[in-house]
């Protein structure tokens, strides 16, 4: 069993396919099959059931992935650990990140700090939903990753916080308010956006025994800000993830009580984060203190 055949397996797993894997290595498809089917005649199990036009896990298949990412993810620190011996030249971080208040507002300048420190460390950005970030930091699919805080499944480092807010079309009645409930906004058709902070949404209707009526999903802010700019629906957000040329199609209320919202980073087990990681951490921390 070799690290190369791990890499191909949970790469693989991820994509779903042979050819999808092998044109993100760089290799034949032929190349990838045969390393997938010699790892499977060395444990004696099958990994893989092969179908049309995709793979998927078998149950042992499953099991294990989660064991080869792990044996990756510790192969990893240690090349980190024998490059920072050597002044930290090169090496790879994988970055989890979701949402204007990450994507837009932190992570560019983190970044520009990071790489001016760090020229030779290849940085690879995965943008998802923040339940999407989670999901990769446990898989380990990255490294790093930016969420809404608290977060207890893993080691967390804070960075901003900002508030809630509602928007309401600027014409909305509620609109000359000076805050709003949460009981305020049950009554209004209601927009959700998935990316950001969906659960955090939720939770405070749920802690309110409220329900909204949810009329859409977005997956993305600005097509939650085009639904509320048209009048079509209300919503609630992060008040950091609102574009600076705020349109005067909508308007924002603070919430009564506020609400408050912490973001941060967060690894699996910063006892084993590479150096890498640490060096993001240290300098997404030391250029976010207040």
């Amino acid at each position: 069993m070799t690290l190369s055949q791990l890499e191909i397996f949970s790469l693989v797993a991820e994509l779903r396919g042979f050819t999808l894997a092998a044109h993100r290595l760089g290799v034949s498809q032929s190349a990838v099959s045969h390393a997938m089917k010699s790892l499977e005649q060395e444990l004696g199990v099958e990994l893989l059931r092969r179908h049309q036009t995709q793979v998927e896990l078998t149950d042992i298949g499953e099991q294990l992935l989660q064991r080869a990412r792990a044996m990756l993810g510790l192969a990893n620190t240690l090349r980190q650990e024998a490059a920072d011996a050597r002044g930290m030249k090169t090496g790879t971080l994988r970055i989890g990140s979701f949402g204007p208040t990450s994507s837009i507002k932190l992570l560019p300048n983190i970044l520009q700090h990071y790489r001016d420190a760090h020229p030779g460390i290849e940085v690879h950005i995965d943008e998802g939903p923040d339940r999407q970030v989670l999901q990769w930091l446990e898989e380990r699919r990255i490294d790093i990753g930016f969420v809404v805080l608290p977060e207890e499944r893993f080691d967390t480092f804070a960075l901003v916080e900002d508030q809630m807010v509602a928007l309401l079309p600027a014409s909305h009645p509620l609109a000359e308010r000076p805050a709003l409930s949460i009981g305020d906004l049950c009554n209004d058709p209601f927009v959700l956006t998935e990316a950001g902070s969906a659960e955090l949404v939720s939770r405070l209707f749920s802690a309110a025994r409220l329900q909204p009526n949810i009329r859409y999903r977005c997956a993305q802010l600005l097509s939650t800000l085009d639904v509320v700019g048209r009048g079509d629906a209300i919503t609630i957000v992060a008040e950091g993830s609102l574009p600076i040329d705020a349109t005067a199609h909508y308007v924002k209320k603070p919430l009564a009580p506020a609400v408050q919202r912490l973001i941060g980073l967060a690894v699996l087990d910063q006892r084993q984060a590479s150096p890498a990681t640490r060096a993001f951490i240290e300098i997404a921390t030391r250029i976010n203190q207040p």
